[in-house]
C-alpha cells in the first residue's frame, strides 16, 4: 500500500471536483470530462488504458491519483450455472457477489457492506462482524465484473441487479444511492432503475427516507413473520422496528413513490409455516400494493432452522393467492456452492486464498 500513499482515490471525486484538480495541475477541464467518462461509462480500471489521453497526462494521473478497483479473488460455478465470486477490496477485505443466470434474465446479487451489523438468525452474513460500509465505486465494480462474467460465460449482459448480498443496504444509505445513481446514469452503466431491487431487513426511518427521496428502484422487505413475537426471534432488528412501525413507513413510502413493495418470506419448519402465519401475512399485505416471494430456506452451519415441507409451503402460498395476493415461489440457486440466499459469508479458506 506504500506506493499509493498520498494519492487521491479518483472515483471519490465528482466531475466538478475532478475539474478543479485538473485546473490546478495545469490541464484543461475538458480533459477531466474525458477521464470521468473512462472511469464510469467505460468502467476503466487503469489510467494507462485511457487511449485518448496523452501519455504525459496519464503519467500525471498515475502520480496524483489511484483507482481503488475491486478484483475477483475466487469464483465458483454451481451445478445450476450460478457463479459465486469472492471479491477483494483495496484494503484486503473480502465480500461476495453472485451471478444468477436464468432463461429470462441475468441477475447480479451484490453486497453493500463488509459483513453485517444485524444478527438475523437464518443468515450466514449475520454471524459475521461488520467491518465497514462499501463505497459507491466498490458496489459499482461488483456490477461491472459480474456483467463481464455474464457476457463471457453466457453471451448475455446483466438485466437485473439485487442488493441482497452481504450487509444491510439501508445502513449504508448514501453510498448505496450513489452507486445506483452511477449504475442508472447515462454517464455510467445506463441501466433502468426498475431493474434494480434493494432488499432491507426493515429500518423504518430509512424506508421513510426512501419515500422522501422518491426513489425509482424497487424495494423488498425481508419479512419472514407478520407477528412481532416471532419476528423478534428470527430478526432482532424487529425489536426497534416493529411491524406497526414498518407498516406505517411502507404506506408513506408507497404514497410518495407509487412503487409496490415485495415481501420476502422464508417458511421455516415449525416456526412460521402454519395457516395462522399465512393469515397474519395476508393482513400485513393489505396495507399497500405488494407481492410476496416465498423463498426456499438454505441451511447454514450456525442455525438449526430447516425448510418447511412442500405440502406446507404449497398450502401457505395457496392461502395467500385465495386472498388475492400476488405470490411467487422462488427456488434457490447456487445452494451447492453456498451462493444461495442467506448463505453468503467469507470462510477462512477464502481468506487464505487472497493473492497479494
Amino acid at each position: 500500500m506504500n506506493s499509493t500513499k498520498g494519492k487521491i482515490d479518483i472515483r471519490s471525486l465528482d466531475l466538478e471536483n475532478l475539474q478543479e484538480h485538473f485546473t490546478r495541475m495545469g490541464e484543461k477541464s475538458f480533459r477531466a470530462k474525458q477521464v470521468y467518462e473512462w472511469l464510469w461509462k467505460k468502467s476503466c480500471f487503469s489510467f494507462d488504458e485511457m487511449s485518448n489521453i496523452s501519455k504525459e497526462l496519464r503519467t500525471k494521473l498515475n502520480e496524483h491519483f489511484i483507482i481503488n478497483n475491486v478484483k475477483i479473488n475466487t469464483s465458483q460455478l454451481s451445478g445450476d450455472k450460478t457463479i459465486k465470486n469472492s471479491f477483494i477490496l483495496h484494503d484486503s477485505h473480502l465480500i461476495e457477489g453472485v451471478l444468477i443466470p436464468t432463461t429470462e434474465r441475468m441477475t447480479a446479487c451484490v453486497s453493500s457492506q463488509v459483513g453485517c451489523s444485524l444478527t438475523c438468525k437464518f443468515c450466514a452474513t449475520g454471524y459475521m462482524e461488520r467491518k465497514r460500509n462499501l463505497n459507491p465505486d466498490e458496489i459499482y465494480d461488483q456490477v461491472v465484473l459480474i456483467d463481464k462474467q455474464a457476457k463471457e460465460n453466457y453471451g448475455l449482459p446483466l438485466t437485473n441487479i439485487v442488493y441482497m448480498g452481504m450487509g444491510e443496504p439501508l445502513l449504508n444509505y448514501a453510498n448505496v444511492l450513489k452507486s445506483i445513481e452511477k449504475i442508472t446514469s447515462e454517464e455510467g452503466l445506463n441501466m433502468a432503475a426498475k431493474r434494480i431491487t434493494v432488499s432491507t431487513a426493515g429500518i423504518a426511518k430509512m424506508i421513510k427516507k426512501l419515500g422522501d427521496d422518491q426513489v425509482r428502484f424497487n424495494l423488498a422487505l425481508s419479512l419472514h413473520a407478520a407477528n412481532d413475537e416471532k419476528r423478534n426471534t428470527i430478526m432482532p432488528i424487529n425489536e426497534q422496528n416493529s411491524l406497526k412501525a414498518l407498516a406505517e413507513v411502507l404506506k408513506y413510502y408507497y404514497a410518495k413513490t407509487k412503487n409496490p413493495v415485495t415481501y420476502e418470506y422464508i417458511i421455516f419448519d415449525g416456526v412460521n409455516d402454519n395457516i395462522q402465519d399465512a393469515k397474519e401475512l395476508a393482513a400485513f399485505c393489505k396495507h399497500l400494493p405488494c407481492k410476496v416471494n416465498i423463498i426456499e430456506y438454505n441451511p447454514i452451519a450456525f442455525a438449526s432452522y430447516i425448510n418447511a415441507g412442500e405440502d406446507k409451503v404449497e398450502a401457505f402460498a395457496d392461502y395467500l393467492r385465495k386472498q388475492g395476493i400476488n405470490t411467487n415461489l422462488r427456488r434457490s440457486r447456487g445452494k451447492d456452492i453456498d451462493a444461495a440466499c442467506g448463505q453468503l459469508a467469507i470462510k477462512e479458506k477464502e481468506k487464505s486464498a487472497i493473492t497479494e
